[in-house]
């Protein structure tokens, strides 16, 4: 288990970028939104779990937890949004993704509209940071402190947990066509490594991993995101296979994609009380 679990919000805190770069962004020295459009998943949950969900007027069609999201003006997708539809929201925030095409950015940039850039966070400690700077951004640094403390505590609990505990080889597969296995630098590694689990996936940050890799590497646990009847199809494919572990221990799990591939930081501590009995069994 990686000790950045251990202190947080104390790393958080001295990680984290100065409130005046947003600032010098949105003329706004943290909170006064109103009218705010949020182009992420995980920003859009995140915003109400800090209680300003009710500023929201408008998302991305991605943006679906919680279920209120579902009834915000839709902007588009998390890549293509409509920028003429965003300008007639008047929004006073404009939170981008790097998944949002650039081109609109900078268009909307153009026109005077004030957007932030969070950038796809690359481990649960970066989804911390970034909550974090939302927190700070809508003025909701204290309500955001108090969360983080409460994730930290959360995971001590599981760190103290898994203390003596076998490490299983686990993959997590995001993808089929190509084959996407989570590489060992991103935040989905970490999903593995602080449940107990070793990740055998790619080195790097590059997930196209071959069958054959995955058949050698021996998973015993293979946790598959939904991708609609595509989840269920690979279960099949891998079954193929009856000299893999995790097909001779039964061990493949379809989890919901939304939880692995656009968490919060409190989501992501949930979905990882969720696959750790997957990992370890509930004994």
């Amino acid at each position: 288990m990686k000790d950045l679990c251990i202190r947080l919000v104390g790393l958080l805190l001295l990680a984290i970028l100065p409130i005046s770069l947003a600032a010098a962004e949105t003329g706004k020295d943290g909170g006064g939104f109103r009218r705010i459009v949020s182009l992420g998943p995980s920003l859009t949950e995140s915003l109400y779990v800090l209680g300003v969900g009710g500023d929201i007027v408008g998302v991305t069609d991605r943006c679906r937890k919680p279920p209120e999201a579902r009834l915000k003006e839709k902007v588009g997708s998390v890549v293509e949004v409509n920028v003429e539809k965003i300008t007639s929201l008047k929004p006073d925030l404009i939170l981008a993704t790097s998944l949002t095409q650039p081109r609109s950015v900078e268009k909307l940039k153009k026109l005077g509209l004030p957007v932030i850039l969070f950038p796809a966070p690359t481990s649960f400690l970066g989804l911390g940071r970034q909550f974090l700077e939302l927190g700070r951004l809508v003025g909701k640094e204290k309500e955001a402190l108090v969360i983080l403390s409460g994730v930290e505590k959360e995971m001590q609990k599981i760190r103290r947990s898994l203390v003596g505990k076998k490490r299983p080889k686990v993959i997590i597969q995001a993808g089929a066509n190509p084959l996407w296995i989570a590489p060992r630098q991103s935040f989905l590694n970490d999903f593995i490594e602080l449940a107990g689990g070793e990740n055998v996936g790619p080195q790097g940050t590059n997930g196209r991993f071959s069958r054959e890799k995955v058949l050698e590497s021996r998973p015993e646990v293979i946790l598959i995101t939904t991708m609609g009847l595509i989840g269920e199809k690979e279960r099949e494919i891998w079954k193929k296979y009856p000299s893999l572990p995790a097909v001779i221990q039964d061990r493949i799990y379809i989890i919901e994609s939304d939880r692995f591939c656009s968490p919060t930081v409190v989501s992501f501590v949930k979905t990882l009380k969720e696959i750790i009995p997957l990992i370890h069994g509930k004994g």
